[in-house]
Formats: C-alpha cells, structure tokens, sequence
C-alpha cells in the first residue's frame, strides 16, 4: 500500500516488477496444469477408460480457473 500512496519512480519499478512476477506465477501454474490434465487424458486413453477421458475432456474445455491457495477464517 505506500508503494501505491508515495508516487516516487522507484515505487513504481517495484510495482511494475511485483506485477510481472505475478503473472509469471500464475504463467508457469497454468503450464504445469495443461501438462498435468493432458498427461491424465493420455493415460485414461491407452487403458480404454472411456467415462474418466470424456470428463477430462469437458473439464480441459472450461478452461484454467487459477485458485489462491490461502485458506480465510469468518469471524461469526
């Protein structure tokens, strides 16, 4: 948040910067994820399981939903 507040050039290098490693992340997962999900569809083809392949396939058209990984508690 002061790198947002202090309008100063560096400020905003250091933003730019949190910015690219954030879709560099966020890059990379959804890599790791096609592989992941087409190396599952290759196997479910070659041991002929037909049910597991075709759910696979609708689930790959959806497409990436990136998800963050922290977990936040409600106050009640």
């Amino acid at each position: 948040m002061q790198w947002l507040q202090d309008p100063n050039q560096s400020n905003g290098g250091y933003l730019n910067n949190a910015g690219h490693e954030a879709t560099r992340l966020y890059r990379n997962k959804k890599k790791e994820y096609l592989k992941a999900e087409i190396y599952e569809l290759e196997t479910n083809s070659k041991i002929k399981n037909i049910r597991d392949l075709y759910w696979g396939i609708s689930d790959l058209k959806k497409g990436y939903q990136p998800r963050t990984n922290y977990s936040q508690e409600r106050e009640v």
